[in-house]
Parts: structure tokens; sequence; C-alpha cells
């Protein structure tokens, strides 16, 4: 299993985040105490599975992806940590959809960049 996961759109000069994959699988428990488990399932998915294989997702799931990033980010409950985390998501999630691309998550063994 991977260490980290490069995720592309985001906020470094590469235009990538790398994120460890335990930080990433820990959030995913935090999205489900703030979001109804009606609405948490298409997030928690890819969280849960974070460095197993690399992810690629296309505009439409990642619309849906930003919106609940950004629901959560907004949520008076969750930790700093993981607030930091969704913010740094939903910014990369919104930067993909708008390049109308695909966003990925690629594991990676070492961090590289940030």
């Amino acid at each position: 299993m991977s260490t980290h996961i490069t995720v592309s759109h985001g906020s470094d000069f590469l235009g990538v985040d790398v994120l460890p994959v335990r930080q990433l699988r820990e959030f995913g428990q935090h999205v489900r105490s703030v979001l109804p488990a009606a609405d948490h399932p298409p997030l928690t998915a890819l969280l849960d599975t974070a460095g197993d294989s690399e992810h690629t997702l296309d505009s439409d799931q990642v619309s849906l992806l930003a919106g609940l990033l950004r629901r959560v980010a907004a949520h008076r409950r969750l930790k700093k940590p993981y607030r930091e985390v969704a913010v740094r998501l939903s910014i990369a999630a919104a930067n993909a959809h708008a390049d109308r691309g695909p966003w990925t998550w690629t594991p990676t063994t070492e961090r590289t960049g940030r």
C-alpha cells in the first residue's frame, strides 16, 4: 500500500497536493460524523480506498465531491487539521471541475512536493 496520495489540480506550483493516506482515511471517518448518512458515501468511498489504487474522476463526479467537501469544510464540528484537508481537497476538486478534466488521485510510496 502507498503512503501518500498525489492529488491533481492542487495548490503547489506543480498543481498538485500530496497528502498522507492515513490522514485521508482518518478524514473519511470525520466526514461521516458531519454529513448525513445519505450524503457522504460518494466522498467516503474515495477516502476509504485512498492508497489502494489510482482514482480518475470525471467532471460530474468532481462537481459532486467539490460540493460535499465544501460542506464538510464549513461544518463547525470538524477539527482544524481535517478542515484544512477539506479545504485543500475542495479547492483541487473545484479546479479540476473548472478545467473540465479528470481529477486524479495517484498513490506514491514517497512524499514528493509539499
